[in-house]
């Protein structure tokens, strides 16, 4: 018989963080197919199978081994903590690359100044676990309640106060509330459960996930660039360029050019490439990258 094919599963947070995920897993070479309703995609690695779950619920199915590994916030995936392999921290977000801010908020002319003048207050949040504990680090004692949702039109008149999440603080200053204090600063991570961290295979499959993400999180605003140039002119190209590193030179079959290749920042390609030309450089060619593995 067969060999049975092993398989890894793994949890993309369903919601805000599930299409810029599902980009990313792409980018380092994981299609998956998601569907309106399915929450099991398929994708183009037999060897995984994907789960779709909320955010706020993948820490726990990971730290309790129902599942072997996943993606989500530092937020959510905190207060289990203890029973996660944290593999990578990946630097993106649902709308930006800023990282997601929990914070706590009152209307503008709220008495409320610092976290001290919390005590005895009520404060509504979905992230409940994070302000509770917010809140005993502080030594405050206030009374938290969760919120299903928009959570701004509850100050004043129902709470005096909420915890709520923020990328721009936009939407806070549109809703004429202000910022008291940051309770945590969060950019998702890949964690593994420490059960599936011990089997040899399921690690190994793992960090190449992990390399592999953040490989193409390495990529992100940046593009390859390589061109044809007279030698003589390339001392004023070398001084010119920006680029990752050093650029790669190699002799062309005509004694007096070089083909150069580099890699630099998207945004300055529209500058850079007219300085180029006036160097006498040929044949440019802009190209974008998926992954760079440092």
């Amino acid at each position: 018989m067969p060999e049975e094919t092993k398989t890894l599963k793994i949890a993309i947070p369903k919601g805000s963080l599930e299409q810029p995920t599902i980009e990313l897993l792409s980018k380092a070479g994981y299609e998956v197919y998601t569907s309106s309703r399915g929450l099991r995609p398929p994708s183009n690695d037999p060897e995984l199978d994907v789960y779709l779950i909320r955010a706020q619920e993948v820490g726990g199915y990971i730290s309790q081994g129902f599942i072997d590994c996943g993606i989500t916030g530092y937020d959510w995936a905190s207060e289990h903590e203890a029973e996660l392999i944290d593999l990578a921290e990946l630097p993106y977000s649902r709308a930006t690359v800023r990282p997601t801010k929990w914070v706590l908020v009152v209307p503008e002319d709220s008495p409320i100044k610092t976290p001290q003048d919390l005590e005895g207050k009520r404060i509504a949040t979905e992230g409940v676990a994070i302000t509770k504990s917010y809140l005993e680090r502080l030594g405050i004692n206030a009374e938290v309640e969760f919120s299903w949702g928009a959570t701004e039109v509850k100050v004043p008149d129902l709470v005096d106060a909420i915890v709520d999440v923020t990328e721009t603080g936009s939407s806070i200053k549109a809703n004429r509330l202000r910022i008291v204090d940051t309770l945590l600063t969060s950019f998702p991570h890949f964690y593994a459960s420490k059960k599936s961290a011990q089997d040899e295979w399921k690690r190994e499959k793992m960090e190449r996930i992990a390399l592999l993400l953040k490989a193409a999180l390495g990529a992100r605003g940046k593009v390859g660039l390589k061109m044809n140039l007279p030698q003589a002119r390339l001392p004023e190209l070398l001084k010119t360029l920006p680029s990752l590193r050093r650029p790669t030179v190699s002799q062309l079959a005509e004694d007096d050019w070089v083909a150069v290749e580099t890699v630099i920042d998207e945004v300055v390609v529209r500058d850079i490439i007219p300085e180029l030309k006036l160097l006498g450089a040929e044949g440019i060619i802009e190209y974008p990258l998926n992954k760079i593995v440092p």
